[in-house]
């Protein structure tokens, strides 16, 4: 069931999407004769999964003019996002990734200096598409992949901001790509422009350099945004001016992949919100879509269906056969 109730995308969002290989069998990369295929990326993540939950939803970025960014892009819209706005250059290829999980932990290893995707700079954006959407949702990975792309995503906010369109911004600090002090500033900066802040605890521990819940409250209510802070103790938080209300999780009955799970909760709360719910339950709607895709081998493969979530909201019982 779609909610779009306009022609374009009701969400757009953009940034790097990569080709990745993993070993087969449980083997660490450097010992597996075999990889599969997959892709993955924060920003078509999160699209995936609002496209699987009914919302009309638009991704672009740079692709290489190569096998692996043609078949992203194929794969991508396959899932029904708009990719008309998307670009495969022959001037760069497609960023690649590894990775492998190793006695429980998982290492993700970047070949995607020089990519396509850091490319981007602000010729890039087309103003229409984004002033058409309701939602333009970004992440802080973009701005760590170049200057341009920093300039791009900055110009981005500025573009939704001009034609009244809603900012949504998960910070996804990754400290593979920038360090903490360089990151910092660039990531709050993006906070402060944005309606929906959308961080871990984690990371506002880095950014806000506390341990104190009650300093980083204080520091999240001088922004002009809601924010909803996953990664709490069974709980996320959604942090108003003079409000603090707690979600609860929902329990995953096994974990087999916890890559993706942050970009499920955003793809499910950001629909929550296209529906019109507070944000509770907007947010709970993301706790469950983020349990269910950690229990799915993939980045996003695991995004399940409006119906699906429906199910498990109304305890409707799986019939086998």
């Amino acid at each position: 069931m779609s909610v779009n109730t306009g022609s374009g995308p009701d969400i757009i969002t953009f940034g790097e999407t990569m080709a990745l290989l993993m070993p087969s069998g449980g083997k660490g990369l450097e010992y597996s004769s075999e990889l599969y295929s997959l892709f993955g990326g924060a920003e078509s993540n999160v699209a995936i999964g609002i496209s699987r939950l009914g919302g009309h939803v638009g991704w672009f970025g740079r692709l290489g003019k190569d096998p692996l960014g043609r078949m992203i892009f194929k794969k991508i819209r396959g899932e029904g996002v708009d990719v008309s706005r998307a670009e495969l250059t022959p001037d760069a290829p497609t960023g690649l990734m590894m990775r492998e999980v190793l006695m429980g932990k998982t290492s993700v290893y970047y070949y995607r200096k020089n990519s396509a995707a850091s490319q981007m700079s602000p010729k890039h954006l087309d103003e229409a598409y984004i002033a058409g959407a309701k939602i333009l949702h970004i992440t802080g990975i973009t701005p760590a992949l170049s200057e341009s792309c920093r300039e791009a995503a900055f110009e981005a906010i500025r573009l939704a901001r001009k034609h009244g369109v809603k900012v949504s911004f998960d910070p996804n600090l990754r400290l593979k790509l920038w360090n903490i002090e360089d990151a910092r500033p660039v990531l709050l900066e993006l906070a402060k422009l944005s309606d929906i802040f959308l961080p871990g605890l984690d990371e506002l521990k880095l950014l806000y350099q506390t341990e104190d819940w009650d300093v980083i409250v204080s520091k999240l209510r001088e922004l002009s945004a809601v924010s909803i802070v996953k990664g709490g103790e069974d709980v996320t938080y959604v942090v108003t001016a003079d409000t603090i209300t707690t979600v609860p999780y929902f329990k995953a009955e096994q974990v087999i992949d916890t890559v993706g799970a942050g970009d499920g909760f955003c793809a499910g709360f950001l629909v929550g919100v296209l529906r019109a719910y507070e944000y509770p339950e907007a947010v709970r709607i993301g706790n469950l879509v983020g349990s269910m895709i950690v229990q799915t081998e993939g980045d996003w493969e695991g995004a399940p269906t409006w119906e699906q979530v429906e199910a498990v909201l109304n305890n409707i019982k799986h019939i086998e056969r």
